[in-house]
């Protein structure tokens, strides 16, 4: 193991013991010695120190630039040196984040294909250094891939997940010299104790009903279970697999995804007043209000938004089954716009590759990033107190039907 000596500012002693915030303290000090860290490695690598004229040595340094890490203390930035004609250090690379690791994987693999644009060029050559070879990108694969694939593929049979929410998103993928469009299908499951999991990722050719069923399937095979209500939004081939590999279990069509169907088929000078109305019917406090509010709306708007009426008429019972359960549940289970959350993470990075150059660096990516989300998530704060559902649950009446789209 290295051994480093470490100077430590008085300042940053009074800081930590005197500052209005003990963290900003603990990071103005990790800043420090991470820092001092940085500065003893390159000095490793080069084999001399700053200045110093020696036959050792093995390169020249070329400045620094500045890297935020994110830290349990907060925020800090390094400043993390450059070799002028260097090859990238491994060391400084797994100082990152794994999504981070990622990210920079996607792009170097971009460049040594020889698919790169000016940006990731430059992004890759400020970041690493401007020589690396397929042999150093391989070898820094090996490090992380096995840790998103053990991930990947965990067992899920420890816990039940009553609550689960299912979505997609298409990124585009270089395969076989062409750029081809690919789904990734992702689930998020509310386990018995009220901790929200990524439970699993998938990248599948498109988003059919083989690609979602392909899905389902391994995570039932790594234990899924006690699933009682699925919320996703109402793609022809996502119901069938649902029907498929959940029966039994409650299906509540998106609420955000409802509204934008029954909107787009609303002439623009009703969508306004539509929306006030249909919000209304979603979040009636009961199936009674719900069921009037909808029968006055489609009354009034069948003449002026026929297409409109009828899909909101034929979707408000797929839309409201969440109005089955205690009130305190449903805002949370009406809609995927929790995983929506997690694909504008996904969109940030995307944005800077535009075009992923393999299947596996999507795997790659993304697994990184909900890797991270799901440690946030169960390490944190709770996401909803399960006492009250169960004991509701526990009241049912077996057999007991309910106006919503159950499957079987």
């Amino acid at each position: 193991m290295a051994q480093y000596k470490i100077t430590v500012d008085s300042e940053d002693l009074h800081q930590l013991f005197l500052g209005n915030s003990q963290d900003s303290g603990l990071a103005k000090l990790l800043e420090s010695i991470l820092d001092q860290v940085l500065k003893a490695q390159v000095t490793e690598q080069v084999s001399a120190e700053p200045y110093e004229r020696t036959e050792e040595r093995q390169g020249h340094r070329n400045g620094s630039y500045p890297r935020q890490l994110t830290t349990r203390v907060g925020s800090i930035t390094l400043h993390v040196p450059r070799i002028r004609d260097g090859n990238f250090s491994t060391e400084m690379f797994l100082r990152y984040q794994r999504s981070e690791q990622a990210l920079l994987l996607a792009l170097m693999e971009m460049v040594v294909n020889g698919v790169s644009t000016r940006k990731v060029s430059q992004i890759t050559e400020e970041l690493c250094g401007t020589k690396f070879s397929k042999s150093t990108v391989s070898e820094l694969c090996k490090n992380l891939d096995p840790i998103i694939e053990a991930w990947i593929n965990r067992p899920l049979s420890d816990d039940q997940y009553p609550f689960l929410l299912v979505d997609a998103m298409y990124l585009k993928v270089r395969e076989d010299g062409r750029v081809r469009s690919r789904g990734v299908m992702i689930a998020v499951g509310i386990n018995a104790d009220g901790y929200r999991e990524v439970l699993g990722m998938m990248v599948g050719d498109t988003e059919s009903e083989s690609s979602w069923s392909e899905f389902f399937s391994r995570l039932k095979d790594r234990g899924l279970n006690g699933v009682d209500i699925i919320t996703s939004d109402d793609h022809r081939g996502l119901v069938r697999a649902i029907r498929q590999y959940f029966q039994g279990v409650t299906w509540q069509r998106c609420q955000t995804h409802f509204m934008k169907n029954i909107l787009d088929a609303t002439p623009n000078s009703l969508k306004d007043e539509v929306h006030s109305h249909v919000q209304a019917i979603l979040e009636a406090p009961d199936e009674e209000t719900a069921r009037m509010l909808l029968g006055k709306t489609t009354s009034f708007y069948e003449d002026k938004a026929p297409k409109a009426m009828s899909i909101l008429e034929s979707g408000f019972d797929d839309a409201s089954a969440v109005l089955l359960l205690p009130e305190k549940y449903r805002k949370r289970l009406r809609t995927t716009n929790s995983i929506e959350r997690l694909n504008e993470e996904i969109r940030r990075r995307e944005r800077v590759i535009r075009i992923f150059p393999n299947r596996e660096s999507v795997i790659r990516l993304l697994g990184a990033l909900l890797m991270e989300q799901d440690e946030k998530w169960t390490t944190g704060k709770k996401y909803s107190d399960m006492e009250e559902y169960f004991t509701w649950r526990e009241s049912q009446i077996p057999g007991q039907t309910h106006k919503v789209t159950r499957i079987f």
